[in-house]
């Protein structure tokens, strides 16, 4: 696929499609890394995702074994 390069203000600049964006989840940030003889663009994954869904199927699980009890064995109960 060929790009443009576009001017962005004093800077030059790459116009992803949408298309693009979307299939590889880029949003706001990628990573740039510079190999001998290329650029490599990744998206940055939110640390996070997904988190609160995997919670959520934790929670239901009743097989699911708490991970930090309710109370510590030095505590009077």
């Amino acid at each position: 696929m060929k790009l443009n390069v576009v001017r962005v203000g004093n800077s030059r600049g790459l116009r992803l499609p949408k298309r693009i964006l979307e299939e590889y989840r880029i949003t706001e940030q990628v990573e740039l890394n510079l190999k001998e003889g290329y650029i490599e663009l990744r998206a940055i994954d939110e640390p996070r995702a997904g988190w609160r869904e995997d919670f959520i199927r934790m929670m239901a699980d009743e097989n699911e074994e708490e991970r930090i009890p309710d109370f510590f064995e030095d505590e009077d109960v």
